[in-house]
């Protein structure tokens, strides 16, 4: 049975949700001037799953996600600065300026990293599984994928694996609604994603994405089952309010159906429960949204007075083969 959370706790969620948002919708702004490069993909309108989810992980436990990580890397607690800092390609960047927006990655927070290849990471969530089996830890691993990984081998073969092996991993889908412009029901043959877990006789759960409260609840019981008896396929029904990177055009949704998830945006309706059952004034969530423009402008700052990596870093971090050639 999971915890209920705290008034103190719900309003630190609904904090870090401010904030993604606000650093998502700053990164748009910064792309747009020419200060990001590359691909950028964003979390507006996703929030409430990476902040509910890393609640309830311990500080142990290991994540892993796809590209549209950003989020994700705010939530499991990396500094905001530095993560700014790396989608701008500052030596002060989490991957020092030379990984960008889709390879986040903390060693101290076992947050190993977006991923760009769609579903590369699974396998490797599956392999962290096992070195905590073998040594008979009591951490997990949590693997979030979008929905459209699910139709590729990669998924199977390490839902098998896990299954077979019954590896402390739970497998979150944020489903989207669309894998880039193509929607769900036009490229699985199976409408309810978390029902693939079925082919696995892995325990599987569909939730609600836009509650944090629902997200944390479920996280929490699918890593509790994870650790004791295997992996745990959840899919969390959620939306992105903007495309799928910042290339989109977007003509495959309409303005409506965009409106219509608006109706449901996770912070306006945590703002409204801490209101209705915390008897939260606006004021404080006011003053929640002035501090985050005080530290959005701070990490800003930060990243945008970097320096540049130096030409020698070029060189670190690159194999090497046995005759010492690069």
């Amino acid at each position: 049975m999971a915890k209920e959370l705290s008034k103190s706790e719900l309003l630190e969620l609904y904090r870090q949700m401010v904030l993604i948002r606000r650093f998502e919708e700053k990164s748009a702004e910064l792309y747009a001037e020419g200060q990001i490069g590359g691909f950028l993909h964003l979390y507006i309108g996703e929030e409430a799953i990476a902040t509910g989810a890393c609640q309830a992980m311990r500080p142990t436990d290991h994540l892993l996600t796809a590209y549209r990580d950003h989020g994700w890397a705010i939530a499991r607690g990396l500094d905001p600065k530095a993560v700014m800092a790396e989608l701008l390609g500052k030596a002060t960047g989490v991957s020092g300026g030379k990984g960008g927006s889709m390879h986040l990655a903390s060693a101290e927070r076992r947050y190993w990293g977006g991923h760009a290849i769609v579903g590369g990471h699974l396998p490797t969530a599956a392999g962290v599984g096992i070195e905590i089996r073998y040594n008979e830890k009591d951490d997990a691993v949590l693997c979030v994928l979008g929905e459209g990984t699910t139709n590729i081998g990669y998924f199977h073969e390490s839902l098998n694996l896990a299954a077979v092996w019954k590896l402390p991993v739970v497998f979150l889908v944020e489903n989207n609604q669309y894998g880039m412009g193509t929607e769900v029901g036009k490229a699985s043959a199976v409408a309810g994603i978390f029902q693939k877990g079925c082919a696995y006789d892995m325990p599987n759960r569909q939730i609600d994405g836009q509650d944090v409260h629902e997200v944390h609840e479920a996280m929490e019981e699918a890593l509790a089952y994870a650790r004791a008896d295997g992996p745990f396929l959840l899919e969390a029904m959620t939306y992105r309010y903007v495309g799928h990177s910042m290339g989109d055009p977007e003509r495959y949704r309409s303005k409506s159906e965009i409106e219509e998830w608006r109706a449901r945006d996770p912070i306006l309706r945590l703002g409204g429960q801490l209101k209705e059952k915390y008897e939260v004034k606006q004021g404080d969530l006011d003053a929640i949204h002035a501090g985050v423009e005080k530290e959005l402008a701070e990490i800003v700052q930060f990243a945008e007075e970097s320096p540049e990596p130096d030409d020698a870093a070029l060189c670190e971090h690159v194999y090497v083969n046995p005759m010492g050639h690069r």
